[in-house]
């Protein structure tokens, strides 16, 4: 018997990982959606990200990296600001090509809380019935 698989949502987009890329990809999203909100420095997007709850921690490293990720894949610009007293500071915007990418991420999310929210509510419904199948495996 031949059992076909069928996906009842779309394909992710590229920009949304899964596996092992999915932190580096969540960072990437939060970095975007920083950015949409307005162009920043990278340690004022740094700090930023550390003040938002949810986002995830990062490291200066692992933002400057991922922001470098994010330029070559045309999301972001920078340049530098050499206004100023002090030191030039790299300043970083959201590209049209980066706007789209936030808008897939935050498709993808929606897809992902939903389908999170299906599966806790069945798994609500089976723990209300007394879950008997989960019961009978847990003794197995």
């Amino acid at each position: 018997m031949h059992i076909e698989e069928k996906s009842h949502s779309p394909r992710p987009h590229p920009c949304c990982p899964s596996g092992a890329a999915r932190v580096r990809g969540l960072a990437q999203a939060w970095a975007l959606l920083q950015l949409a909100r307005c162009p920043a420095y990278g340690y004022e997007l740094l700090e930023r990200m550390a003040d938002e709850p949810g986002a995830p921690g990062t490291d200066p490293g692992f933002l400057y990296r991922t922001l470098r990720a994010l330029e070559e894949d045309g999301l972001v610009r920078s340049s530098w600001d050499t206004g100023g007293s002090g030191p030039a500071r790299r300043m970083y915007a959201i590209t049209d090509l980066g706007q789209e990418a936030l808008d897939a991420w935050a498709a993808h999310f929606r897809r992902t809380q939903h389908q999170l929210a299906r599966f806790l509510e069945d798994y609500t419904t089976l723990r209300s019935k007394g879950g008997e199948k989960g019961a009978s495996l847990r003794k197995r």
